[in-house]
């Protein structure tokens, strides 16, 4: 979400009608980025990322000239595919990742590509949107490149005009169907079509419950992965902006946190209690386990997280199991570390882990993987970070690429 943020900063700043939008559409194998993935390139800067970095450089020297003639989708691989002729033979990126990804590429002059930058700058400030995009194609060259994007509610805000009716129909139905962003091989009214499939969601918002000192390094944090961070408390001497100039919002609780409802909280939200009162958590809880939060942690001791929990349980007329069920207490993964620092990296960690629906635990290969044949042929190359930098040559005077070595 912050790379999302210094796109949108970039566009607006340099309005450069020659600059590009990178996107990641596809990934075959192992990539370090994900399919939604951007980099925005203007002149020979970019903000964003495609790859671990050692894909940017040549993505932003050869960029114009790939797009000279409108959209278009560039294919990038780690693979070393031996049965292919020596003579045919490419060698591939220095990705480091053993995979392929496909990118599209596309200048920002055209309508589809504003229409994704507008939809983008929106989902910062709170919006949702779903997108789906005839992704060019070297198989049907004269199949156009093609968007329509969509609010929340379904209300069409942009649809490319070579879309007639039947055809923004069906992209419109599958924008809404999308869960997550990927490339799918699919028929449009009789034509086989690869369609990008995105949901464009706001940043992650996390509400945090507690002022005290120990909440600044988690507020820095959370603003770090491009979060919108609030901060609440009931002691208003706690509750001030100048303490907490990183947070949208810093709002004083009144008694029996009667002004909650301030906080619009939602379904989508994270939450994280650390007001170290015990009658804040109480009055607290009691009106936030009803709410299915996205996440909500506790912080504090089992014994006092028993404590509170079984109160609660008693007020809703739950059984403190089912309270349970709905919050994370103690708060945090356990990294180890009592400084303030350690703790908000535990906290941040774990929400990180229930965002993205994974067990926290350790991607360590194990012995039989170590010692099993790899499914994919690869060969490691030289990555553009490990060696200096190299004198950019003007990629728009020649179509020839030149592969990495």
């Amino acid at each position: 979400m912050a790379e999302r943020s210094a796109i949108v900063a970039m566009w607006r700043k340099e309005q450069d009608p020659s600059a590009v939008l990178a996107t990641l559409v596809r990934v075959d194998g192992s990539s370090y980025r994900r399919p939604g993935a951007r980099m925005y390139i203007h002149a020979n800067s970019y903000a964003g990322s495609i790859s671990g970095g050692c894909l940017e450089g040549e993505v932003v020297r050869k960029a114009r000239w790939l797009t000279r003639n409108g959209a278009a989708v560039k294919t990038y691989s780690t693979i070393f595919d031996e049965s292919i002729p020596e003579e045919n033979r490419e060698i591939p990126y220095g990705l480091g990742c053993g995979g392929v990804i496909d990118l599209l590429l596309e200048p920002v002059a055209l309508p589809e590509t504003q229409a994704m930058l507008l939809a983008l700058e929106a989902a910062q400030r709170g919006e949702t949107f779903f997108s789906a995009t005839v992704l060019p194609s070297q198989e049907h060259p004269g199949a156009a490149f093609a968007r329509v994007v969509l609010r929340e509610d379904g209300f069409t805000v942009f649809s490319s005009a070579c879309l007639d009716e039947a055809k923004l129909a069906r992209l419109k139905q599958m924008a809404i169907d999308a869960t997550d962003s990927d490339t799918v091989s699919t028929s449009v009214c009789g034509e086989a079509r690869s369609i990008f499939l995105e949901a464009i969601h706001p940043p992650q918002r996390l509400v945090i419950l507690g002022a005290g000192d120990d909440v600044r390094p988690l507020v820095e944090m959370a603003r770090l992965l491009g979060w919108r961070v609030v901060v609440a408390d009931g002691r208003g001497w706690l509750a001030q902006p100048a303490r907490f100039p990183q947070a949208e919002q810093v709002l004083t609780l009144a008694d029996d946190a009667a002004n909650l409802d301030d906080l619009h909280l939602t379904a989508r939200d994270a939450v994280a209690m650390l007001t170290h009162s015990f009658e804040q958590d109480k009055n607290l809880l009691r009106k936030l386990l009803p709410l299915k939060l996205r996440y909500l942690g506790l912080l504090g001791a089992r014994h006092r997280s028993q404590l509170l929990l079984s109160e609660a349980a008693q007020q809703l007329g739950w059984t403190p199991k089912e309270c349970l069920g709905r919050v994370h207490a103690p708060i945090g993964l356990n990294l180890g570390g009592d400084n303030p620092e350690s703790v908000a990296l535990s906290i941040v960690a774990e929400i990180q882990a229930v965002l993205h629906n994974k067990a926290a635990a350790s991607r360590v290969m194990s012995a039989e993987a170590l010692l099993a044949v790899p499914a994919r042929p690869y060969i490691p190359t030289q990555c553009p970070l490990d060696g200096p930098p190299q004198a950019s040559n003007d990629a728009q005077t020649s179509n020839v690429e030149q592969p990495i070595h």
